[in-house]
This record gives C-alpha cells, sequence and structure tokens, in this order.
C-alpha cells in the first residue's frame, strides 16, 4: 500500500508521468504476485508472512540464520502476539511493552543479531499494529 501511495504522490507532485506511473503500478503488482507465491512456497499465512518479511527484510539475518529458522520464528512471532495483544493494544503502553519483551525474547532465542534487535522489535510491532488495524476495519 505504501508503494502506491508514493507513486500517486510522485504522480501528483509531477515527478512521474501517467506512463510511468503505468509503469510502477505494474512493478509493484509483479512484487505482489511474486511474494504471494513465495508465501506459498513457504506455507506462511498472511500474517505469518508479514512476519517473516519483517525479521528477514535485512540482510544480517538472513546471513546468520538459516532461513527454515526465520520461517519458524515468524511462526512463533504470530501465536506469541496473538496470545498477548488485547483488543485495545495499540493504545495502551502497559501491553506494547509485554510485548516488545516478548519479540525480544524470541529473536534472541532464534539467535536473532543483537545490533539489528531494536530494529526488528520495532519493525514487528509497526507490522503487527498494521495487522491490527486492518483487522478492525474489516
Amino acid at each position: 500500500m505504501e508503494m502506491i501511495e508514493n507513486t500517486i504522490k510522485k504522480y501528483q507532485n509531477k515527478i512521474l508521468t501517467a506512463a510511468e506511473v503505468i509503469d510502477e503500478l505494474i512493478k509493484i503488482s509483479k512484487e505482489i504476485v511474486e511474494s504471494d507465491d513465495e508465501k506459498k512456497k513457504m506455507g506462511l499465512t498472511d500474517f505469518e508472512y508479514a512476519f517473516y518479511t519483517a525479521v528477514a527484510s535485512n540482510d544480517s539475518p538472513k546471513t546468520l540464520i538459516q532461513h527454515e529458522q526465520l520461517r519458524e520464528l515468524a511462526v512463533v512471532l504470530t501465536q506469541k502476539i496473538r496470545e498477548n495483544a488485547s483488543i485495545d493494544w495499540t493504545h495502551k503502553e502497559s501491553v506494547r511493552a509485554r510485548l516488545r519483551v516478548v519479540v525480544k525474547r524470541l529473536l534472541k532465542q532464534y539467535g536473532y543479531p543483537p545490533d539489528m534487535q531494536k530494529l526488528a522489535t520495532e519493525t514487528v510491532l509497526k507490522q503487527a499494529e498494521i495487522i491490527a488495524n486492518e483487522l478492525a476495519a474489516r
């Protein structure tokens, strides 16, 4: 969604032409199809894949942790966040703090690089918040 919004903003600011916007949208479409294929191949749900991309988003973890471990971490993260998130968790700092601790522990348990844990924790919580907002909107 962010990629589409950025493309539209660039068009509105006259940074891109209509033809360039179409090219960008085609490229975004291809990326979405590729990620859907990868998600299916890995056997992950939408939520699990969202957390997988959050923890595998940079090269450091990918080189230090095996692909299967990152996949397993995403599954466990999804489970733990579901177990620990209350209905209004995005507004309660105490719940956010508890989730932050849970995520940090899991990252450490799975051998996630210490220098990348803070960024990964924030990315996972941001992803969880986006998912929670999408679910609430349905």
